[in-house]
């Protein structure tokens, strides 16, 4: 069945674990014209528990269970990236559209093979890139298509972080530093929020280079990332990751820079936005919703109701990968 123009969109989730505690998964029975009607995780006890607190009348623990489930129009695959193109393909064949957590894909292979079997099966497909709905990265689109900050010119990035306890104890390892379920570790995690929120400010990026090594030593993928890229208007951009800093050496940092001066931001903090020009400068503040996917989330539920568009397409979700790819493995 296709769900597009229903007036109300009957969700289930496929893997309702920690980012569906308060992200993303209460959005879909808050929102207007949407409804949760059964989650699915393979661990019994947790995901009946999580089905109670949040009164989900459904729960599975098998992924066919909830996808052939006649009651549900549209999937939610919110599971590590490595079963995202399994997961997504098995929905729209079964004639339900996809939102999948992001990465997309664990490629830009992968994605494109969801791409044509979204497009065989007439299926939408959404990646979970919700930074493109928020009100924080609107108003940095905004000034810089009001030419805020006259021609652009560069873009900077710079994200440090400091380690997890858990990465510090190998019994204790987070899925997330597990290359065969969830690629590079946290620079896979992290860096296709800003690749694809810069995608969405600054346009497609067209080349990227990059070199990435494991400093540390505290897991077996690397963690440490340096990389410069190349937009299609022209624009150069470039950026380094490290994810085994000192606390004192933390930073989220995002610069992009114009003929008439430069707008500040960060990919993660949501630090106030920082405008300077000649004239001065001049902070933007924002507060986040409470569930940081719900405007994403309604905008999809828009487009599947034919009311609207989502700003996150899963076209956009794959130029981000292949980005990562040229990034980490070379064209």
């Amino acid at each position: 069945m296709n769900c597009v123009n229903m007036d109300t969109i009957r969700w289930g989730i496929i893997g309702c674990g920690d980012v569906c505690e308060k992200k993303s998964g209460p959005a879909f029975y808050k929102i207007e014209h949407s409804e949760l009607n059964a989650v699915m995780r393979r661990d019994a006890v947790k995901v009946k528990d999580f089905a109670l607190r949040h009164h989900v009348q459904k729960y599975y623990t098998d992924v066919q269970d909830i996808i052939s489930d006649p009651d549900i129009d549209a999937i939610y695959v919110a599971t590590p990236p490595n079963t995202h193109k399994e997961y997504s393909i098995k929905a729209m064949r079964a004639g339900k559209p996809v939102y999948v957590e992001k990465p997309m894909a664990m490629s830009y292979e992968e994605c494109r093979e969801m791409i044509v079997v979204a497009r065989e099966t007439g299926q939408k497909l959404f990646p979970a890139f919700y930074r493109r709905a928020l009100p924080y990265f609107i108003q940095i689109k905004s000034l810089l298509e009001k030419q805020a900050i006259g021609d652009i010119l560069l873009v900077t990035v710079s994200l440090n972080k400091t380690p997890l306890e858990s990465d510090l104890i190998p019994d204790k390892h987070s899925w997330r530093v597990d290359r065969q379920i969830a690629g590079e570790g946290y620079f896979y995690d992290l860096a296709p929020h800003t690749f694809d929120i810069l995608d969405f400010l600054l346009g497609e990026i067209v080349d990227a280079k990059g070199f990435s090594a494991n400093l540390a030593g505290f897991y077996d993928v690397k963690d440490t990332f340096s990389a410069s890229f190349y937009f299609k208007s022209g624009i150069i951009g470039s950026g380094h990751w490290c994810f085994a800093v000192a606390s004192n050496m933390e930073r989220d940092i995002v610069e992009i820079i114009g003929t008439k001066g430069k707008i500040v931001f960060a990919t993660f903090s949501f630090a106030p936005i920082r405008l300077e020009t000649d004239s001065g400068a001049k902070i933007f503040e924002f507060i986040l919703p409470e569930h940081i996917e719900q405007p994403l989330i309604q905008k999809v539920v828009d487009e599947l109701r034919g009311v609207g568009s989502s700003p996150s397409t899963d076209e956009s979700g794959a130029r981000t990968a292949r980005v990562m790819d040229w990034i980490l493995k070379g064209k």
